[in-house]
């Protein structure tokens, strides 16, 4: 059974973040059941299971579902009522962003908006958890990303919406119900005995008192400078221009004209979109983090014929080591030629999951190179990595290279003997004179 005074005390004399159309949707259903109203309440196997889907995880993206009325607290007011809490936003967005095996997270919004209360800490969490991860934040409206939802929505790096979605409502809205005129058609008068003058302000069994309005009016408007600041800041854009919308809802094309959103799309174009920035950006830090570990640490040199294996190689040490001749080899170093001190790296810039799978990759490409070197292969594992060579492709590449230098020695090791060449016999061996030889002096 729903809890009728509960979901009043939400709803009445509190401000809102809620589009028009939703709000008088809810005060219908709710003014009616206040007056005794029965209102029929679908079976769960009815119930939109959409509206109760929890975290999705699609390919190494978490879809956060954003659906329904917003509140802070849920209770037991469920997802089969169309609620999802803050709360419950936070907990899937905290396991999501600490999840390794997550790579981004996509909050997909069907919501014209709901409480105020709340939202502004959600939104700014939601950009923190980006932010320290180091994961992308995408968002895309479907079809609806309204007031509150819009709070959430503009903390994405990126606002997607589909071609009929709606965006903005940036406003704050209270409703105050006047209940005196029932109240003297049903015959009840309500006296309230309280201490404190402000005890009372905005109930329902009278008419609404001038200086009451106003101290919720000065609220509301508190709030929307703090709504006007939180989305001009996510978004980029001044403060003037959130305020000039004046709560204005804004579909499709004219949302990105507003600046308000980002892409036009639908809700796999926007995942295959994001599948493809992760792509670029790993092989982009993976080529970055390669070629400064190169740069790093001067050339080992090493004469391959006073040292036929290459020196083994830590994880931790990631120079190349290449063969050099034997005037290199010889020759003494200038003070032009000493290694410089490398440059400090911007750790805080390369993740901790890029840098052990580098590490892990250099190193199986140095034992690769060790392996190549005993079969007369020469491979500089650095440059390979730099290059984005993976293990299995150098791999393949020595052996190759490795099979083709055999034939070519077996060729050479088989080919006949040209006709005029008489063959030698066993009496012209030197071995066997020398064995005559020996036998004779003894």
């Amino acid at each position: 059974m729903t809890d009728l005074p509960y979901l009043a005390s939400r709803l009445y004399g509190t401000p809102l973040l809620i589009a028009r159309p939703k709000l008088e949707v809810i005060l219908g259903v709710v003014a009616r059941k206040l007056a005794g109203d029965t209102l029929a309440t679908p079976p769960p196997a009815n119930v939109d299971t959409g509206m109760t889907g929890g975290l999705q995880n699609l390919e190494s993206i978490a879809v956060i579902p954003v659906l329904g009325t917003l509140v802070r607290r849920s209770s037991y007011l469920g997802a089969a009522s169309g609620l999802t809490s803050y709360h419950d936003i936070e907990a899937m967005a905290d396991q999501a962003f600490s999840d390794p095996m997550v790579k981004a997270v996509l909050l997909e919004i069907d919501s014209s908006g709901g409480e105020a209360g709340g939202v502004f800490d959600l939104a700014q969490r939601l950009r923190s958890l980006s932010q320290t991860s180091g994961k992308p934040l995408w968002a895309i409206a479907d079809e609806a990303a309204l007031s509150a939802a819009y709070a959430i929505a503009c903390a994405a790096d990126r606002l997607w919406l589909t071609r009929t979605a709606e965006v903005g409502s940036i406003g704050v809205v209270a409703v105050h119900v006047d209940e005196s005129v029932a109240d003297a058609k049903a015959g009840l008068n309500y006296t309230f005995l309280h201490a404190g003058a402000h005890k009372v302000d905005g109930h329902p069994h009278a008419p609404l008192p001038a200086p009451v309005a106003a101290d919720i009016q000065a609220d509301i408007d508190q709030l929307h400078e703090q709504f006007i600041a939180l989305v001009a800041g996510f978004r980029r854009l001044t403060s003037e221009v959130i305020r000039a919308t004046e709560a204005r809802v804004y579909r499709g094309e004219a949302a990105l004209q507003a600046g308000l959103a980002d892409q036009i799309g639908t809700r796999a174009e926007a995942i295959t979109a994001l599948q493809r920035q992760l792509a670029m950006s790993a092989g982009r830090s993976l080529r970055n983090k390669a070629t400064a570990l190169s740069a790093c640490r001067p050339t080992s040199h090493i004469s391959s014929r006073s040292q036929p294996f290459p020196k083994e190689i830590s994880m931790n040490d990631h120079n190349p080591v290449t063969p050099m001749d034997d005037t290199e080899e010889n020759s003494t170093p200038t003070p032009a030629q000493s290694p410089q001190t490398p440059p400090p790296l911007d750790e805080a810039a390369i993740t901790a999951q890029v840098e052990q799978r580098l590490r892990r990759q250099l190193a199986e490409l140095t034992e690769i190179a060790a392996q190549a070197q005993r079969l007369g292969v020469t491979v500089d594992p650095a440059q390979a990595l730099a290059r984005g060579v993976s293990p299995d492709a150098l791999r393949q590449s020595v052996l190759k290279q490795a099979a083709e230098r055999d034939v070519a020695q077996d060729i050479v090791a088989e080919a006949p003997q040209p006709p005029h060449t008489k063959p030698q016999s066993v009496a012209d061996s030197p071995l066997v004179k020398a064995a005559q030889a020996y036998g004779g002096r003894k």
